[in-house]
């Protein structure tokens, strides 16, 4: 896949994960256009990148979702590659003191049902362009749950199904390829009640796509990722305790 002079979409591009790749892709000479739901973060990100469109839209809203799309369709003809990175993660436990259901239901909804929707919607664009791609935004998580994450962990094992799905689907009858970025604990604001102050840095992740999509390969296991992918083949019960402790 080529990684230059594309047209790049990137939700929740005004920070963490989503800035770096933003940055990363403006870069190398592409057009970027990022989303987000406030407006002066969107402005003050936009404002330190290049080949930018900030467009304020929630992923998990019906009508902002339609209305992006629409302006897409107008604006950008030739986007070719929609990187899905907007996500919400809650940090609590099953103990029946927090509302799961009600976490629960905002994590799917952001970080699996709004990707799908955002998917569908611009499929047709995507068909129509020469080499294309979606890309993914899913977690370590995906594999092995963390406790303190527990509805988080299974958005993100419900996304990486769906990626599989989507890439088997897509890859025989189009030229669209799905990428699914699957990092481990990154420093960002977004982790921080989490102890992202210990994980890697967001330029690190950005990078690791870059390298991945310009090879094809469509399950990117960024840093501990690797490790813990390998333990949880060898010894499921070990890779869940690892995750755990």
């Amino acid at each position: 896949m080529k990684t230059t002079g594309n047209i790049v979409l990137v939700t929740g591009g005004s920070a963490g994960i989503g800035f770096e790749i933003a940055r990363v892709f403006s870069e190398q000479n592409n057009h970027v256009i990022i989303t987000g739901r406030n407006e002066m973060r969107l402005r003050i990100a936009a404002a330190k990148l290049q080949n930018v469109t900030p467009i304020v839209c929630d992923v998990t809203v019906q009508d902002d979702v339609d209305k992006l799309a629409d302006f897409l369709q107008k604006n950008f003809p030739d986007l070719n590659v929609v990187i899905n990175n907007a996500g919400k993660a809650f940090y609590y436990k099953l103990d029946g003191e927090n509302n799961a259901f009600k976490n629960a239901e905002e994590e799917i909804l952001t970080n699996f049902l709004s990707i799908i929707r955002l998917n569908q919607k611009l499929l047709p664009l995507l068909k129509k362009a020469g080499s294309a791609a979606i890309v993914n935004v899913s977690s370590i998580a995906a594999f092995v749950p963390n406790h303190v994450l527990p509805t988080y962990a299974a958005s993100k094992a419900a996304l990486h199904s769906y990626s599989q799905s989507l890439r088997i689907t897509l890859e025989n009858a189009t030229r669209i390829k799905v990428f699914e970025l699957m990092p481990p604990l990154v420093n960002t604001d977004f982790s921080q009640e989490i102890g992202g102050a210990n994980g890697i840095p967001p330029k690190l992740v950005a990078e690791d796509l870059i390298h991945a999509m310009e090879d094809d390969t469509y399950e990117i296991h960024v840093g501990k990722t690797a490790q813990l992918y390998q333990l949880f083949h060898h010894d499921p019960a070990g890779a869940l305790l690892a995750m755990n402790s």
